[in-house]
């Protein structure tokens, strides 16, 4: 399995679609980490951006983000990409926490590009 996490300074950006680029994380039956690597974000808004089906492709199966707008949450889901919205801090633990079961998705979206629902903290 594999996940998304939009990346800018080794953080989760706060909004996906702005993000510098992602770190997509690979996982074993096991949910052990077998490999990280960076892949450039596209050019423009995430929902306007052909990132979703990229990603679909790739294997990636689960997006774990601190915020998006509906479009968004709509393209990566019809890629059949589950959405974990609230993320915040450092990628490794993020990734941590989510294996741990500790990440749930907090239903908050943005409406607008400079979102200040994204400050939520986990």
């Amino acid at each position: 399995m594999k996940l998304a996490l939009p990346t800018r300074d080794g953080v989760i950006d706060d909004h996906f679609g702005h993000c510098d680029h992602y770190t997509i994380v690979t996982l074993d039956d096991d949910n052990n980490i077998l490999k990280k690597e960076a892949m450039d974000s596209p050019e423009g808004c995430g929902c306007k951006s052909d990132i979703a089906p990229v990603l679909a492709n790739m294997g990636v199966k689960v997006m774990l983000a601190g915020n998006m707008g509906q479009g968004a949450i709509n393209i990566l889901q019809a890629n059949k990409i589950k959405v974990i919205r609230g993320c915040n801090g450092p990628i490794d633990d993020v990734v941590d926490k989510w294996l741990k079961g500790e990440l749930k998705d907090t239903l908050i979206e943005c409406d607008h590009h400079n979102c200040p629902s994204n400050e939520i903290k986990l």
